[in-house]
């Protein structure tokens, strides 16, 4: 038992010094955001920003919540408004894929195709592989491009 010690303690240590990441864990405590989701989902837009306003307002400051209140702002027709909370979610989260997402469609449907591809840009540089946020980026601006 002796000789397995130092094995035993190594091990622990890199459990302990070790941190678990991945590239959509946010950088705050993550409420409970299904029953928003559910709104999203059935296009509620105005349950589901009133949800998300009662979030901020207790104090809870996430980047999913950010981003799920700039979206339901944005398909409401707030566009100056969703783009505030965008930012928001990108500044608790710079490498937040859904915020780069919509606010790079927010940025294509008010014309400003250089802001899109800039997010498009990011996205390419945290999803090399590919990921459906930057599937989906691509797609509306190349919609956006083909129609100008």
């Amino acid at each position: 038992m002796r000789h397995l010690r130092p094995i035993l303690y190594a091990g622990l240590f890199l459990a302990v010094a070790t941190p678990a990441f991945a590239v959509d864990t946010p950088t705050a405590a993550t409420p409970d955001l299904s029953a928003i989701r559910a709104h999203i989902a059935a296009q509620d837009f105005k349950s589901a920003i009133t949800g998300l306003n009662a979030l901020v307002d207790s104090g809870v400051q996430n980047p999913d919540v950010y981003n799920l209140l700039g979206y339901s702002l944005r398909q409401s027709g707030d566009l100056t408004t969703a783009l505030t909370f965008y930012q928001k979610a990108l500044d608790f989260d710079p490498d937040h894929k859904g915020a780069l997402e919509y606010s790079g469609e927010l940025y294509v449907k008010i014309g400003d195709l250089g802001k899109a591809r800039a997010n498009e840009a990011r996205l390419k540089k945290l999803c090399p592989q590919g990921c459906e946020e930057l599937a989906d980026l691509s797609a509306a601006i190349t919609q956006a491009a083909g129609t100008n």
